[in-house]
């Protein structure tokens, strides 16, 4: 994979998730209350750089461990 295209696929996949987790924690934590949306955001605007920059990095390890697994699974490794 490329860099370009494993940026362009850790900045979506981790923004949909954290996206999706932040919103739920934050109704979770405070319900939906006057000023919900800007803590969502809040939550979400801190979380994302941090599963962003993980995510990059963890990339490449969690392909491999994948192929491992999978070719385990079908008794090819």
């Amino acid at each position: 994979m490329d860099h370009k295209t494993r940026i362009i696929l850790v900045t979506t996949m981790t923004s949909v998730m954290v996206l999706m987790v932040t919103l739920i924690a934050t109704f979770l934590n405070i319900g939906l209350r006057h000023d919900f949306v800007a803590q969502w955001i809040k939550a979400y605007l801190i979380s994302w750089p941090i599963a962003a920059i993980t995510g990059f990095f963890i990339m490449p390890a969690a392909r491999r461990f994948t192929t491992r697994i999978v070719g385990l699974i079908d008794g090819t490794a």
